[in-house]
């Protein structure tokens, strides 16, 4: 962040202290969403740096943050206005520079290897498991039999809970997974962890996104339903 004219540090750590925690913020004009006043959550401001009018910082911040943005309204506090003058991002979601990041020269020499000699090794090292993206989203495990529904677009039901993690809130974002840690859906739930240790009927989620194909696990939901079929006929 570069201030437009210098400003005494102390004063600097405080401001940047009061941007600590939920925060209101409206995206910047050259913004890919709708410019309008929303809340987000600024996790830490770790301070490196203050050299003449530039300050160097850390942030970890909620999905959605505008940093420019941060940049701007902290300048306005402070009284002396400020811009982002360069922007470095260390870490999206579980995927940080330390362990995740390589250079398309990395990649090109991993897949010379793969195809040259077979080994695919090093390829492996870099493109992950789909599921690797999901370590902090909340999670619901379904019964082999709940899969192939899912797959087709369906809503979970409480009966095909195997398991959940413990931080699920109505109406928040959560990924389905199988007992074989695969991924299943991207979904939205309609119940909380405890309302849904309690329900033995109804919805628990709504599907948003399927990510496994049909036909993966058994359809055993078709087969159930074609039996009732069969003794409401006969």
């Amino acid at each position: 962040m570069e201030l437009h004219e210098r400003i005494e540090d102390e004063k600097i750590k405080g401001i940047l202290k009061e941007f600590t925690g939920e925060i209101y913020q409206k995206p910047p004009l050259k913004s890919s969403v709708k410019r309008e006043v929303r809340k987000r959550w600024i996790y830490n401001i770790d301070l490196l740096e203050i050299r003449d009018n530039r300050v160097l910082f850390k942030v970890a911040c909620q999905s959605g943050t505008y940093i420019r943005k941060l940049c701007s309204d902290i300048g306005e506090v402070i009284g002396s206005g400020a811009h982002m003058r360069e922007l470095r991002r260390t870490r999206a979601g579980s995927f940080s520079e330390n362990a995740n990041l390589f250079n398309m020269y990395d990649l090109l020499s991993a897949q010379d290897k793969y195809r040259t000699e077979g080994n695919e090794i090093p390829m492996r090292k870099m493109v992950r498991p789909m599921e690797d993206a999901f370590e902090y989203v909340p999670k619901i495990y379904l019964k082999d039999s709940a899969v192939d529904a899912i797959c087709h677009g369906a809503s979970l039901a409480a009966p095909g809970v195997s398991k959940l993690d413990s931080d699920i809130r109505s109406k928040s974002p959560i990924v389905l997974f199988t007992l074989k840690n695969e991924v299943v859906a991207l979904a939205k739930a309609l119940m909380s962890t405890e309302d849904i240790m309690e329900a033995e009927k109804g919805l628990v989620s709504r599907t948003v996104r399927v990510v496994m194909a049909p036909g993966t696990y058994p359809s055993l939901w078709k087969k159930k339903r074609h039996e009732k079929m069969g003794e409401a006929t006969n």
